[in-house]
Formats: C-alpha cells, structure tokens, sequence
C-alpha cells in the first residue's frame, strides 16, 4: 500500500480533489481523490493563469483600427471634391473623369488584400469612385443646369442599394450617405431661394463671379433661411448620431455624413467672407 503524502513537519496532508473540468497543462490521469505531492502544486496554478490569458489576435486589432481608421478615411474622401475635383474639372473635365478607372482598380485590388484594414479601404474607395464620377460628369458638362445634379450623383444609385447586401456594403454605404447630403444641401438650396443665383455664379467671369457669390450668401443668412437651415442640420445631425450607433459600416456613412454638413458650413463661411476660396469659381 503506497504511504500517505506528509508535509516537512511530518503531518499529513489533506487530500484534495479535482473538479471534472479539464485543466490546461493538467494529466488527465489526476481524478478525485488523487493525493496532491506538494511538487505538483505550483504547475497546476501556473497552468490555470496561462490558460486564462489570451492574446489579441490580429483580427481584433484590425476591427479596433477600423473603428476609427474608416470613417476618418470616408471624411477625407468627402473633403477631396471640394479642393481637388472642383478645380481639376473646370480645367481639364475629360482627363477629371478618366481618373475614375484607375481608382476603382485600385479599390478591388486591395479589396483582396489580406489585411482587413486595407480591404476595408479598397471597398471604400469602389464607392468614393462612384462619387467621384459622377461629380467629374456634371461639374464638367451640366454645371448650369442644377436640376440635372441630383439625377446624375444617383447615377449608380441602384448598384449601392444592391451592394448593401454583398461584400461591397461599405462601398454602397459611403456612396448612399454622400448621395443624402447632396440631397440635402439641394435642398436647402431650393428652400432659400439661392437656387436660381446658381447657374449666374457659375457661367459669370472671375471678376463678377465672386461678388455674385457672395450675394447669394448673403440671401441665406435671413432669418427665414437660416431657421430652414438650422432644421436641415438638426435632421442631419439626428441621422448621423442614428448611424454612429449602428455600429459596422453605418459609422463610415455617419462620417460621410456628418463630413458633408461640415463642408456645406465652411463653403457658407468662404462665400461670405472671402468667395474666392469656396471652390465653386
């Protein structure tokens, strides 16, 4: 018969028993009621706090970058029609509208890139290049017919509704949030008036343009206008905060969002100020 374990003092030790959960790191041959030696002590605790610590995996990180890195990413493509496409489109339209290709190449090729993030990005900018399009298209050609620039920003208004239940959802979620603020300030536009001044500052000369602008600005600034104005925000706000809470892509919308009322501001601002920085002469 095998002797009963005993301390350094001599005394017995007191038998202790396992529960029937499997332990990491454990022999499974240690059942109830198994005298414990002393020396297997310090393994069994060492093993239950190793096995207790998890690593983040790279794919937590990548969905913790995303968080953020997205829909800073949707607010910088927001911002790259207002400084780079309206300028490039009254100089040069047709090599405006040929960057289109190259930037939706780009978006499905690094749709298949094996870091989350950066195919993230890729079906990201498959949207921006719709946008981008369709901006290049009206810009270019339809500039003094405002009618037309809802109709033709919603050229591919079918294709995002569609992509929202496939593996291009951002693409179709950033492309339908730039379409509602395009709606939006049309919008605002038709409701204060200014709508008729647009084809006037647009076909006007430099020297003439500037001063129109700034009139047109100044219609908006009346009371009436501005309480419209201050309601279309709060909507838009309301919306963007909706969005935000949805989580996953609905946040790349709100930043679109939330970018395009921010845009519409600051255009408002250098219309009144200084008209010559606004980007639409």
């Amino acid at each position: 018969m095998a002797a009963a374990a005993t301390d350094r003092g001599g005394k017995p030790l007191k038998v202790g028993h396992l529960s029937s959960h499997r332990v990491i790191g454990v022999s499974s041959s240690l059942s109830a009621g198994a005298a414990i030696r002393p020396s297997s002590a310090l393994p069994l605790t060492t093993s239950l706090v190793v096995s207790q610590a998890r690593p983040r995996t790279r794919t937590t990180i990548a969905t913790r970058t995303d968080a953020w890195f997205l829909p800073l990413a949707a607010a910088f493509l927001v911002t790259v029609p207002v400084f780079l496409q309206a300028p490039w489109v009254r100089i040069a339209p047709a090599s405006a509208v040929l960057v289109t290709a190259p930037l939706l190449a780009l978006g499905i090729l690094l749709e298949r890139h094996r870091l989350p993030t950066w195919s993230a990005f890729g079906v990201l900018l498959v949207g921006f290049s719709g946008s981008w399009l369709a901006g290049c298209l009206f810009w270019g050609w339809c500039r003094l017919h405002p009618i037309w620039h809802l109709p033709i920003e919603a050229f591919a208004l079918p294709l995002a509704v569609a992509g929202l239940s496939s593996r291009w959802r951002l693409a179709g979620a950033f492309y339908l949030a730039s379409l509602l603020g395009t709606a939006a300030t049309d919008g605002v536009m038709a409701l204060t008036g200014v709508m008729p001044l647009w084809p006037l500052v647009v076909a006007a000369p430099l020297q003439e343009a500037g001063p129109l602008l700034q009139q047109a600005a100044l219609l908006v600034v009346q009371p009436l206008p501005l309480l419209a104005i201050g309601l279309a925000a709060a909507l838009l706000i309301g919306i963007c905060r909706q969005l935000w809470r949805q989580g996953g892509i609905w946040r790349v919308s709100a930043a679109a969002l939330a970018t395009t009322l921010a845009v519409d501001g600051l255009f408002l601002a250098a219309a009144l100020l200084a008209p010559g920085l606004s980007g639409l002469i």
